[in-house]
């Protein structure tokens, strides 16, 4: 009898486990020493951290350093220390629950607002494809003199190197990626190193204050509250929630003991931290870079642009060893390398959190190809538009306006985050989801998410107003301020609603599940 060989689609039904093709495929032997484990536990962290450094972080934190100095340096650590909790959690849900984000969310809600969490999710991916396209056609221009328009559409076939990469292997790609964080790393300590900074400055910096969240003064079209927002939405990425929960069930794992599942989620816990507190400090030397390189008040083009010029030109450097070494170009190559691999490297990561939410959301797969490509397409549709809008601005103003967008970018992913961390929030404070009080949130963990859950939604409105009233341009009319109120109060309201909808679904499945477990545990007991 002819063996009937099974016709794949282009797109096909998925409901199996998260990321099927390398779900559970590294084995972890378990009478090898602690670094040994800690080394084969590395990798996720790396794929999750990279979220953490890309484009959208350069200009974010650079920006805050040239505009107010080392004020949100305190942002930088708290919104790293908030990755960290949230990274903890989401490893967490994915090896004992054996479920990633999405597809608990989609368990466990409506089919209907599961799809509207799907479309926010999407979107955000897509706010932050806008920096890695912003990013990398940049660094194509000032690398090789493209035309940035065509730079722009170059990024599209960063897919290939997808393509490649899938082909060799997962802790391959793992490795890839750390190597790629390290060069990122040794760029800017080298920069921030010949320049000196104040460093007793910077740890001051480090104390939170009050004035990190006020929207006085506005310098450069951003105030505090707007820069530490983009930082945060930049930093504490939605889509990192999804990935994470996914990608740490990588590694095999026996779930019929306890003690196994317990050292995977210590081990990838360590992984998480480990990495992240390297994206602390690629974005601490992003801010005081921003700060300490450049004579104060020298660079009057704060962009990707205006960097890697000021980084060419010894009379912008903040003293003579930096200004020698401008001379040979050697920084701003570096600066355009640098922010070419960051941009590569958040091509794998934004690949496979896309699948992720495909599958988990709406239980569809294409291949990874396809999955790169659509997105990557939509994501340069509002590039294209920006940079033919000011084509025939000056350089200053086009250079301005993608960042403006770049950095606009970084501000929804900020509005779309607590609709992921409410939800696995929820879950992993919930002992029935959990398995068992022993892998539920300990009380500390509960106030923290609570605490950074609530802070986040009420900076979030309160800078919403002021956020959308940019749209207007820097002198609005009484209309536009007036329609500008009418789009931001609506918003909110419609926000609020959205994440009530989502507390009422979450809590009353919780509170079904509770029961039907005390159920069984009942019935066994007779």
């Amino acid at each position: 009898m002819a063996e009937n060989v099974k016709k794949h689609h282009f797109i096909e039904y998925a409901n199996g486990k998260s990321l099927q093709e390398i779900n559970g495929t590294v084995e972890v032997p378990k009478d090898i020493g602690f670094w040994k484990t800690l080394f084969m536990y590395s990798g996720p962290g790396a794929l999750v951290a990279v979220g953490y450094m890309d484009p959208g972080n350069w200009s974010t934190s650079i920006t805050g350093g040239q505009s107010f100095q080392y004020l949100l340096m305190s942002i930088i650590l708290i919104s790293s220390l908030i990755a960290m909790l949230l990274q903890y959690m989401a490893s967490k849900l994915g090896i004992v629950s054996q479920m990633d984000l999405a597809q608990a969310i989609r368990a466990r809600t409506s089919k209907t607002l599961g799809i509207v969490l799907w479309i926010s999710t999407e979107l955000a991916i897509m706010a932050t494809d806008i920096a890695e396209v912003i990013g990398g056609a940049i660094a194509l221009y000032l690398l090789f003199h493209i035309p940035i328009l065509i730079a722009v559409l170059i990024t599209v076939l960063d897919v290939l190197v997808l393509l490649l990469l899938t082909a060799i292997g997962f802790r391959k790609i793992e490795a890839i990626v750390v190597c790629l964080i390290c060069v990122i790393f040794l760029v800017f300590a080298y920069e921030v190193a010949l320049s000196n900074p104040d460093w007793l400055a910077v740890m001051k910096g480090l104390v939170p204050s009050i004035d990190t969240v006020k929207q006085t003064p506005e310098v450069g079209g951003i105030t505090p509250l707007s820069g530490a927002l983009g930082i945060i939405g930049a930093t504490v990425m939605p889509h990192n929630l999804y990935l994470h929960s996914s990608i740490s069930q990588t590694r095999k794992v026996n779930h019929d003991d306890v003690e196994d599942v317990a050292r995977a989620v210590k081990f990838s816990s360590m992984d998480s931290n480990i990495q992240l507190t390297m994206a602390f400090f690629v974005n601490a030397l992003l801010l005081i870079m921003g700060v300490a390189v450049f004579k104060s008040g020298a660079v009057q083009d704060p962009s990707f642009f205006g960097l890697f010029q000021a980084l060419k030109d010894p009379a912008f450097m903040s003293n003579s060893i930096l200004a020698d070494v401008a001379k040979t170009g050697i920084l701003s190559t570096l600066f355009a390398v640098a922010l070419l691999a960051s941009g590569q490297n958040s091509t794998i990561t934004g690949t496979l959190t896309g699948q992720v939410v495909m599958e988990g959301f709406i239980h569809m797969r294409m291949p990874l190809w396809a999955r790169r490509l659509i997105t990557r397409v939509l994501s340069i549709i509002p590039v294209v538009i920006c940079v033919m809008l000011t084509s025939r601005n000056s350089k200053i103003d086009q250079h301005e306006a993608l960042n403006e967008l770049m950095n606009n970018s970084q501000v929804f992913l900020a509005l779309a985050l607590p609709f992921s961390m409410l939800p696995l929030l929820m879950f992993t404070n919930s002992a029935t989801e959990m398995q068992g009080k022993r892998f539920a949130n300990a009380l500390w963990v509960k106030i923290a998410g609570w605490v950074s859950v609530i802070v986040l939604i009420m900076l979030n409105m309160y800078n919403l107003p002021t956020s959308i009233l940019g749209f207007f341009g820097d002198n609005p009319s009484d209309g536009e301020t007036l329609l500008s109120n009418i789009i931001a109060y609506s918003a909110i309201v419609g926000i609020l609603a959205l994440l009530a909808w989502v507390l009422y679904d979450l809590h009353k499945t919780n509170l079904e599940f509770s029961c039907q477990a005390e159920a069984e545990k009942a019935s066994e007991k007779l």
